[in-house]
C-alpha cells in the first residue's frame, strides 16, 4: 500500500522529485516489443469483434450521421447501468458498430473497447521508459508498466471467454475485478509523487479505471448477477453445491478432503512427502541441486506450461532481490523443507525509496501458482512501515503449510483467486491487504508487538466497486497474540480489519478469537469513511475475543445468522470459479461444516 494508507503510522521519507541526474536503468521492456505486444492484441481483438463489426459498420456509419452521435436505446439502457454513465455513452459512439448494437452486443463491444484503450495506453506509456528517473519514480513507473500489461492479456482473456460458457461468468468477473485492480495499483503508487512523470502517466492512463468499472457493470448486469448486502450470489446456471459434494466424495481415501478446483495429481502432490516428488528443479544453495539461486530456477522454467512444473527448494536461507512468479510463468509450483527449513527472505521497504507493490520478498502472478511447505519473510522491522513478505495475483494460487512473516503490510493478496491452507501469517499494520477474492482456512494469525502508539489491524482489504467479486473470508483459523504482544497486549488494541477502498469485505466465519481483540472488534480508517458501503461480517466465532455485544454499529458491519448467507462466503461459493482447487492436493473445506 501507499503512503497515504498508513494511517496508524507516521510515513517514512520518500522522495517527491520525479527528474534526477542519475543513469538511466535498463528497462526490461523496449519499445519496439510494445509495437509487437500492442499489434497483436488489435489483430486478436479485432479477429474476435469480427462477426459483430462486419455486420455493423456500414448500418453504423449511415446511423451515426443521422442520429448525429445521440446515443441509441441501446446504448443508453446499457450505459444507464454503470457509474460513469457520461464516459459509457462517448466511448461507445465512438466504437465502431455500436450504433446498431444490441444490448448483447455492447457487453462484447464494451470489452473490446476498453481492451483498445489499454493496448493503447501500454504503447503510449513506454515511451517516457527512456527518461531519467529517481528510484521512487522508476518503481512506481515500473509497476504501471506491468499492471497494464497483465490488464491487457485479463481483459484479451475476458474477450475470449464473453458467451463460452456459463461457468465463464465468474472467471470474466474475476479478470475484470482484477484489471481494475490494477489500476487501482498504480495510482497509489504515484500517489506521494509529483513531477513530471506523474503528469505524463496520468495524462496516458486517464479513465482506463472508469472504463473497467463500467465494462463490470454492464456484464454484470448482463448475466443477472445479484448482490445480497454484498454477498456475490452464485449464478443459478452453475452446478449446485451438494453435487459437487456428491462429486468429492468419488475420491476415495484422505483425498476426500482436497478441494475439487484442483487435479488428482496436484491433489497428490500436495500431501506426498517432498522426497516422493520428482522435482523438475533442484533449489540448494550449498550447490547439491540443479542451481543455487531461486531467480536460475524461475529463469528455466517454461512459459505457459500447461502441466504442473515442480520447483524443489532446499532447506537453507535464501536472500535474493526481484524474485517473482511472472504472469508468463503457468503452473509453477515451489516446495520446500518444511516452515522455518526452507526460507526465501528480503528486507526491502518504502523506506528504501519504492512502492509497497515493489517491496515484495517473493512475488507470484502466473495462473495456477502453487507454494507448499516453506517461509516467505521480510526482515525490514516495524519501523520501516510497508515491507511485503509475500504478494500474490496469480489466479488459481494455492499458499499451503507456509509462514509469511513481517511486520506491516506482510501478505498482499492482490487479486484474482487464491487459497491459503495450514498457514501461518505474522504481523502489525494490515498485515493481509490487498483485492483477492481469497480464502485462508486452518490458518493461524499471529498479532505482533507493534511501534509506540500502533494499533493493530489484521486486514485491510481495498474492494473498490461494487461490482468486483473480491474479498477476504477467514474461515476456520486462529487468531492469536505472540508472546511480545501478549504481554502488553492492553497498550496495544488488535481489530480485525480497516476499510482501505470504499466497498472493503471481509469476514470472519468460525474461527477463534485471543482476548487480544479489542471489544469494538473494527477499526474506521478515517473518520465515516466506507462506514456505510464496506461489508464486514462475523459468524459463530468463539474465544475470549469473540464477544458481539460492544462491536461497531456501523450500518455496513453484519452479526451473521443465516447459514446461507455465511456459505457465500466459503471455498465452494467464493473462489469456485471452475473447479480449479481439488487438483493442487490442498485439503480444504467446500462448506461451512467441519
Amino acid at each position: 500500500m501507499n503512503y497515504g494508507r498508513l494511517g496508524l503510522t507516521e510515513p517514512g521519507g520518500s522522495s517527491t522529485q520525479s527528474l534526477s541526474n542519475e543513469p538511466i536503468p535498463q528497462t526490461r521492456k523496449c519499445k519496439l516489443k510494445f509495437l509487437l505486444i500492442l499489434a497483436s492484441i488489435l489483430i486478436v481483438a479485432s479477429a474476435i469483434s469480427a462477426a459483430i463489426v462486419v455486420g455493423l459498420r456500414k448500418k453504423a456509419d449511415l446511423a451515426e450521421t443521422r442520429l448525429q452521435r445521440r446515443p441509441t436505446q441501446a446504448i443508453s439502457r446499457t450505459c444507464s447501468q454503470t457509474r460513469y454513465r457520461s464516459l459509457c455513452v462517448n466511448s461507445l459512439l465512438d466504437f465502431p458498430g455500436a450504433l446498431t448494437a444490441s444490448d448483447r452486443d455492447l457487453v462484447h463491444i464494451s470489452v473490446n473497447m476498453t481492451l483498445n484503450r489499454f493496448g493503447r495506453a501500454l504503447y503510449v506509456a513506454s515511451g517516457i521508459s527512456n527518461l531519467n528517473m529517481d528510484l521512487h519514480v522508476r518503481s512506481a513507473y515500473e509497476d504501471c508498466m506491468e499492471l497494464l500489461d497483465d490488464s491487457v492479456n485479463l481483459l484479451s482473456s475476458s474477450l475470449t471467454s464473453i458467451g463460452s460458457s456459463a461457468e465463464s461468468t465468474q472467471d470474466i468477473m474475476t479478470w475484470l475485478s482484477a484489471a481494475l485492480t490494477n489500476q487501482d495499483t498504480c495510482s497509489d503508487g504515484f500517489d506521494q509523487l509529483n513531477g513530471y512523470v506523474k503528469n505524463q502517466m496520468s495524462d496516458r492512463l486517464k479513465d482506463l479505471s472508469e472504463l473497467v468499472s463500467n465494462c463490470l457493470a454492464i456484464f454484470a448486469a448482463a448475466g443477472g448477477n445479484e448482490d445480497f448486502s454484498g454477498v456475490p450470489i452464485q449464478n443459478k446456471r452453475r452446478r449446485l453445491l451438494n453435487s459437487d459434494n456428491e462429486e468429492q466424495h468419488e475420491l476415495s481415501g484422505k483425498h476426500k478432503k482436497f478441494p475439487k478446483w484442483l487435479s488428482r495429481r496436484d491433489r497428490m502432490l500436495l500431501d506426498m512427502p517432498a522426497p516422493a516428488i520428482r522435482a523438475d528443479i533442484t533449489v540448494s544453495n550449498d550447490g547439491n541441486g540443479t542451481y543455487k539461486t531461486i531467480a536460475e530456477a524461475i529463469k528455466k522454467a517454461p512459459e505457459y506450461s500447461n502441466r504442473r512444473f515442480i520447483i524443489y527448494v532446499k532447506a537453507g536461507k535464501y536472500v535474493e532481490t526481484d524474485l517473482k512468479v511472472g504472469r508468463k510463468k503457468t503452473n509453477i509450483m515451489f516446495m520446500g523443507d518444511g516452515k522455518g527449513k526452507t526460507v526465501i527472505s528480503g528486507g526491502r521497504s518504502v523506506q528504501d525509496k519504492m512502492t509497497t507493490f515493489h517491496t515484495a520478498s517473493f512475488a507470484a502472478t502466473g495462473a495456477g501458482f502453487i507454494a507448499r511447505d516453506m517461509t516467505f519473510e521480510n526482515w525490514a522491522g516495524p519501523s520501516k512501515h510497508q515491507a511485503v513478505a509475500l504478494r500474490v495475483g496469480a489466479d488459481h494460487a494455492v499458499v499451503y503449510r507456509c509462514n509469511v512473516v513481517g511486520y506491516q503490510d506482510t501478505l498482499y493478496v492482490h487479486s484474482q483467486r487464491q487459497f491459503y491452507r495450514e498457514c501461518d501469517i505474522y504481523g502489525t499494520v494490515d498485515f493481509i491487504f490487498g483485492n483477492a477474492a481469497v480464502v485462508f482456512q486452518a490458518c493461524t494469525i499471529h498479532a505482533r508487538k507493534p511501534l509506540p502508539y500502533q494499533k493493530i489491524t489484521i486486514t485491510a482489504q481495498n474492494r473498490k466497486d461494487p461490482n468486483q467479486n473480491t474479498g477476504i473470508s477467514i474461515h476456520a483459523c486462529k487468531i492469536v497474540a505472540e508472546p511480545d504482544l501478549e504481554n502488553e497486549k492492553g497498550a496495544f488494541p488488535t481489530y480485525l480489519g480497516r476499510p482501505w477502498k470504499m466497498y472493503s469485505r471481509t469476514v470472519y466465519m468460525l474461527s477463534y478469537f485471543g482476548d487480544h481483540i479489542n471489544p469494538r472488534g473494527w477499526l474506521e480508517w478515517n473518520g465515516a469513511f466506507a462506514l456505510d458501503t464496506l461489508y464486514y461480517g462475523e459468524y459463530q466465532n468463539y474465544g475470549p475475543g469473540s464477544a458481539l455485544g460492544q462491536r461497531v454499529k456501523w450500518s455496513g458491519y453484519h452479526v451473521i445468522t443465516s447459514t446461507v448467507e455465511a456459505s457465500r462466503f466459503t471455498v465452494g461459493q467464493f473462489i469456485y470459479g471452475t473447479a480449479w482447487l481439488p487438483g493442487t492436493g490442498v485439503a480444504f473445506l467446500a462448506g461451512l461444516s467441519t
